[in-house]
């Protein structure tokens, strides 16, 4: 069994991204630590779990009781019961800061996700995490990532080649489609922050997804073609590119995870029971 380090900002991450990746690492016997920025047990971005406040409506008291785009957007049943299950647990509430993180006695490193800009740009700019994904590709350990994760490791260059740690690897990440799609809709339903999923936005000159999550992980690679997502017409590529469908412990039908060795990436949500569970039979070798 391994030990797993798992970094997340203080606030804003995506709960199923980070509480189904622990509770299918702890189910399989691995030992998680968590890191957060200031050493305190940090805080899931609440409209993720609650699924309030992406609806027109949200604004109004009683009406924001009752979300509708939310309820499609936050984490599902499964993600909502590991949250509430992973925010109890010793080991997340008592974390360690990234200052002081080491990867002495780590076996993997997993890069969790999120898109709110409050919280996660904190995590995504950190030049401390970004050291850590160098020394951990350098050491070759197991590393995962996942939607923006993968930005975080894109953006961790190594000072020895100045290119980033993916140059050369085979990814995935969240794609401008998932990501576009959400943002079109939000930016309408949530007219007062329309930027909410958004996490980087494009600069006058730049065009529309330039700092997309796809765009920008797709910069950082030898080739664009290295950037992977699901190709038309392989098995249950309609599942798997919906947007709607999510995988579970049992059903790995939804989710697409590319596995390039060491490195193992997804896209969103949706893809963390069989992304967790690649990271977890790696560890298990």
């Amino acid at each position: 069994m391994g030990t797993v380090l798992i970094p997340i900002p203080d606030r804003d991450f995506d709960p199923t991204e980070v509480a189904v990746s622990w509770r299918v690492l702890t189910d399989n016997g691995h030992r998680v630590i968590f890191a957060t920025e200031s050493g305190t047990p940090a805080v899931a971005d609440d409209i993720m779990v609650t699924g309030r406040g992406l609806d027109i409506w949200s604004a109004l008291p009683v009406l924001s009781s009752f979300p509708l785009v939310g309820l499609a957007l936050r984490a599902n049943t499964n993600g909502r019961d590991a949250y509430a299950a992973m925010v109890r647990s010793p080991e997340y509430r008592r974390p360690g800061r990234w200052k002081d993180a080491t990867l002495d006695g780590i076996d993997a490193l997993v890069l969790p996700g999120g898109h709110r800009a409050r919280g996660m740009r904190s995590y995504i700019d950190s030049d401390i995490l970004q050291r850590l994904v160098v020394e951990a590709f350098g050491r070759e350990l197991i590393v995962g990532a996942i939607c923006h994760g993968v930005l975080l490791a894109a953006r961790s260059v190594d000072p020895g080649s100045g290119r980033s740690v993916l140059y050369g690897r085979k990814t995935t990440a969240l794609t401008w489609a998932m990501e576009g799609l959400a943002w079109r809709l939000t930016r309408i339903t949530r007219f007062w922050d329309p930027d909410y999923y958004r996490t980087y936005t494009e600069q006058p000159g730049q065009g529309c997804g330039y700092m997309s999550v796809q765009s920008e992980v797709t910069r950082a690679l030898e080739d664009p073609a290295d950037f992977r997502d699901v190709e038309r017409g392989t098995p249950h590529w309609r599942r798997k590119s919906s947007g709607m469908a999510r995988d579970t412990a049992t059903d790995p039908r939804p989710a697409f995870v590319v596995d390039d060795g060491n490195y193992i990436s997804a896209r969103w949500p949706g893809d963390t029971h069989t992304f967790a569970g690649v990271v977890s039979d790696k560890l298990s070798l």
